[in-house]
């Protein structure tokens, strides 16, 4: 396998932990409401644990709430089950066709609470870099050792995977500061 290969196969990997930290961070409450908050919750549908998007339209009517309405009514009562046992906190009002979420202001303590749940997230993410940099090292070795690729082109490999490394540190911190100071702000 070539260097090049090596080296584009790590990146990709390294980018989608840094879109999966995005992913998740999405998830994480601030003071405003977001669908985003909701739209991975997953309702016993038929049986099948199923994505709340995929069941209901989602929408922000206002800045505290956020508007859900099921595709199919009859799944209603499941949806409103599956956000009471979720671990948001919130109370669904249901008025038999839609679903109102408000979405109250946090406290601070909450906020701060909030702020070392993304810090967490984000350490988890930073680790995850650190194993696809330490797989990349050991796989660019392990080509060198069975001389497909030259010493030159071995060193080379490893100071490119040190920089992704230490790109993706740098934008993970950077995501993860602007989500403490989403949630942070009133």
């Amino acid at each position: 396998m070539s260097i090049k290969a090596i080296l584009d196969s790590h990146k990709k990997t390294m980018d989608k932990a840094l879109d999966h930290l995005k992913q998740e961070l999405r998830g994480v409450r601030t003071g405003r409401a977001s669908t985003g908050l909701v739209e991975h919750l997953r309702v016993e549908y038929y049986g099948n644990p199923t994505p709340l998007n995929q069941l209901a339209a989602l929408s922000v009517p206002e800045p505290s709430s956020i508007l859900i309405k099921p595709f199919d009514p009859a799944c209603l009562k499941e949806i409103e089950k599956a956000i009471r046992s979720s671990d948001l906190s919130l109370s669904p009002i249901s008025d038999g066709k839609v679903i109102r979420l408000n979405i109250p202001p946090l406290s601070e303590e909450r906020r701060k609470q909030l702020v070392n749940q993304v810090k967490q997230m984000g350490e988890q993410s930073k680790i995850s870099i650190r194993n696809i940099r330490r797989d990349g090292i050991k796989h660019i070795e392990d080509e060198e050792k069975q001389k497909h690729i030259s010493e030159d082109d071995r060193d080379k490999g490893k100071k490119e995977v040190e920089n992704y490394t230490k790109d993706s540190i740098a934008k993970i911190d950077e995501v993860v500061k602007t989500k403490s100071d989403e949630v942070m702000k009133e």
